[in-house]
């Protein structure tokens, strides 16, 4: 019964005819995930999209983690997944090369074992914020001497 009153009226009506809890489980399960080939399928597509994830010079630090964190969280939810350190190595490829100084930097002095990727995104972050603000006074800069000329 209390699985039954947890699930929303879509849901139940898939379920109402089921006798036991196991039925009810494997029942949702389909429903959710699909059989094995649909699961085998969407596992296939979401390394692949693991596989060939990047990020564009333009694209910021927040938007990349969100898009690399849905396909993550998307695996986990299939069984199916990468090491946290796998993580952290994997964003910092996919990061584009303007950011190699900073990669480099990282990979000097911390140990990719153990950085979560948490603290990566942090560390990314902050460097970010550097790099735009360099980029804005330099194009101060560059206006000022244009006004000059």
């Amino acid at each position: 019964m209390v699985i039954y009153n947890a699930l929303p009226r879509k849901e139940y009506e898939r379920i109402f005819m089921c006798k036991t809890a196991k039925e009810i489980w494997d029942a949702l399960l389909i429903t959710q995930q699909g059989n094995s080939q649909v699961k085998d399928n969407k596992i296939d597509l979401l390394v692949q999209q693991y596989e060939q994830f990047t990020i564009s010079e333009e694209e910021s630090i927040d938007n990349g983690f969100a898009r690399f964190n849905t396909i993550i969280t998307s695996l986990k939810a299939l069984d199916e997944g990468f090491s946290s350190k796998n993580y952290v190595r994997k964003f910092l490829r996919a990061l584009h090369p303007k950011w190699r100084a900073k990669v480099t930097a990282i990979e000097e002095s911390k140990d990719l074992t153990l950085l979560s990727l948490g603290e990566l995104i942090g560390n990314l972050k902050v460097y970010e914020v550097i790099i735009k603000n360099d980029s804005e006074m330099v194009k101060e800069k560059k206006n000022k001497e244009d006004l000059l000329h």
